[in-house]
């Protein structure tokens, strides 16, 4: 095996034993612990009409780089593998040298983004609850029918 063989032949070999190259899809990096909590609001709320959707309220917070970073990474995989576990790249949180910001949103209308100069500690979170949740749900849901939802936390009534 001391013999080398160029790019394009190990392509050709490839292609012709029916695998693609492309991009792998990118997937966010979600703990066990949230994954849990994920599927048990999912099977708690999976016969909700929409008309009941229409009262939640949802708000995370995410970061966002400014810098332009080319991680490109190319997989081979057979058409039907594109979804499998070890064609899939985790990704997580942006950190450092970018911006971080908290919003929230309803059915009815997109509510305030406010940018997040630093860590969101406990502190910062009750500064933005009192800020901006309860203002926002008090003006969408006058007569208290509205839940609010954060996170992975439980969905629960304002």
């Amino acid at each position: 095996m001391q013999q080398s063989i160029c790019e394009a032949t190990t392509c050709t070999t490839l292609r012709r034993m029916g695998y693609n190259r492309g991009r792998p899809h990118r997937l966010p990096l979600i703990s066990t612990t949230n994954r849990k909590k994920r599927l048990q609001f999912a099977q708690a709320h999976q016969n909700w009409t929409v008309e009941e959707w229409k009262n939640v309220a949802w708000s995370d917070e995410s970061g966002f780089l400014l810098r332009h970073s080319d991680g490109r990474v190319r997989i081979w995989h057979k058409q039907n593998e594109n979804m499998d576990p070890s064609c899939l790249v985790t990704t997580v949180h942006a950190a450092g040298g970018g911006v971080m910001v908290w919003g929230m949103f309803s059915w009815h209308t997109l509510g305030p983004l406010v940018p997040i100069g630093h860590r969101l500690n406990a502190t910062a979170y009750l500064s933005i609850d009192s800020d901006h949740v309860h203002p926002f749900m008090t003006t969408m849901y006058p007569s208290s029918d509205g839940y609010f939802q954060q996170d992975n936390a439980p969905c629960h009534k304002v």
